[in-house]
């Protein structure tokens, strides 16, 4: 009889493992299904001008975490690569080299599309276009501007841009700009023009005109304000997630996330996990720099204090990023161990934004983003390989097709729409 029970036993546990798994493969098949479907789009990658030369390029399988193959590799079919100036001082000498450290990135990424690889990859400006490149089976490049400090104060440099290929541009980063107040002003309560600018204002005008979405992803949140009071066209979030699950300067509280269901627009889920989960993110840091240091050491590499990579010129940042990105692939499987003993920020957390953004705003008003090789990266979407587990979490928590292909991108070519739209009758005038 025990001998009968316990036989029994076995061939239920047995029969449960067979149906977890079998469901596991079905969810599987119908996320693969479903991606291939959608037009997945990140709208937030950052890049280094070192990996756009002859012998270093978006071809190869480099260590940073967008390249065609990883593209390739996770159904990645859209990447905004990031045109990035860091905030420097507001004087002539710091305009002069924000500006020439924006051409060289569009000069860059013109190079991917042009040069190195034609046949692979094409420059989208409009939706029409990223349309009509993945339907030929061509990954898609577009252009954003993080911090307009670069156009410093010509504003004719927004048109240049413009012409460049940028369709959304942010008029600050970390520190206030000549344009707008960043949120960073939070921390100490200090503010240089309680919102934006006079010459702020005229870019946002200005914008509306071109066609350019106005990203307000690191503004302050009376900048973003007046934002909505001034624009005429939609506003995009290009990388932001819900400040109500954490509670980071950079994230967008409800009032905030309100406006973007009022105004339109959208809101593009960031997979930073300092912004996903801080106090996950902390215990799983503190853990992995201990192995990130030894690594560094025995590679004669000094990491250095975020303060002081900030500190560092454009061209000496980007070295230190590439370097640092060397020593956190050799220290990737120790680093795999420490998941074993402390649980990181996962897909499943990065999820719950999402989740919550739809519930608050609508499911028109949101979208996703990864700020890959900017500091994104999450368990489970630490590159764009792994993107498919996106769509997974998705289809696991019941989102359709329908809704999903809003999510990956389809809300975000609608804004597009609708602020060409805007421009176009502000051209008529």
């Amino acid at each position: 009889m025990k001998l009968n029970l316990l036989s029994l036993a076995l061939i239920f546990t047995g029969n449960l493992v067979l149906a977890q798994q079998s469901s596991d493969e079905a969810l599987l098949e119908k996320a693969k299904e479903i991606h291939e479907n959608v037009i997945t789009i990140d709208t937030h990658a950052d890049i280094n001008i070192n990996n756009f030369t002859e012998d270093r390029n978006y071809t190869m399988d480099l260590e940073n975490q967008v390249t065609l193959p990883k593209m390739e590799a996770g159904g990645l079919d859209v990447a905004w690569f990031i045109v990035y100036t860091g905030q420097d001082e507001l004087t002539d000498e710091g305009f002069k080299n924000g500006y020439e450290n924006a051409m060289s990135k569009f000069d860059a990424i013109h190079k991917l599309v042009k040069d190195f690889a034609p046949d692979q990859i094409g420059l989208a400006t409009n939706s029409e276009e990223v349309r009509k490149l993945t339907s030929e089976g061509m990954k898609v490049a577009m252009i954003g501007v993080e911090n307009g400090y670069s156009i410093g104060k010509d504003i004719e440099n927004v048109e240049k841009f413009y012409d460049l290929g940028a369709r959304y541009m942010s008029l600050s980063h970390q520190g206030h700009s000549q344009l707008s107040d960043s949120n960073t002003g939070e921390e100490n309560d200090e503010w240089l023009h309680n919102g934006l600018s006079d010459l702020g204002k005229e870019v946002i005008a200005e914008m509306n005109r071109l066609g350019m979405m106005i990203d307000v992803s690191h503004p302050s949140k009376e900048a973003i304000k007046q934002m909505f009071e001034l624009s005429k066209a939609p506003l995009i979030a290009s990388h932001s997630s819900a400040r109500e699950l954490c509670n980071r300067s950079r994230n967008l509280d409800d009032e905030l996330l309100l406006l973007f269901k009022e105004h339109g627009g959208v809101v593009q889920t960031v997979a930073f996990s300092a912004y996903v989960n801080t106090e996950k993110t902390q215990a799983f840091n503190e853990a992995s720099s201990k192995v990130y240091e030894k690594k560094a050491e025995e590679m004669s590499f000094e990491i250095l204090p975020r303060d002081s990579v900030r500190a560092l010129s454009n061209e000496d940042r980007n070295a230190y990023y590439a370097d640092f990105q060397k020593v956190r692939a050799e220290a990737a499987p120790e680093v795999e161990l420490l998941k074993e003993e402390i649980v990181p920020v996962g897909v499943s957390d990065f999820v719950d934004h999402i989740d919550y953004m739809v519930k608050l705003i609508g499911i028109e008003h949101v979208g996703i983003s990864s700020d890959f090789d900017g500091g994104g990266g999450i368990d489970g979407w630490q590159d764009a390989s792994e993107t498919l587990n996106i769509t997974k979490e998705l289809v696991k928590r019941g989102y359709t097709e329908e809704e999903i292909a809003k999510l990956w991108g389809e809300n975000l070519l609608r804004v597009m729409d609708e602020v060409d739209a805007v421009a176009a009758e502000l051209q008529k005038a």
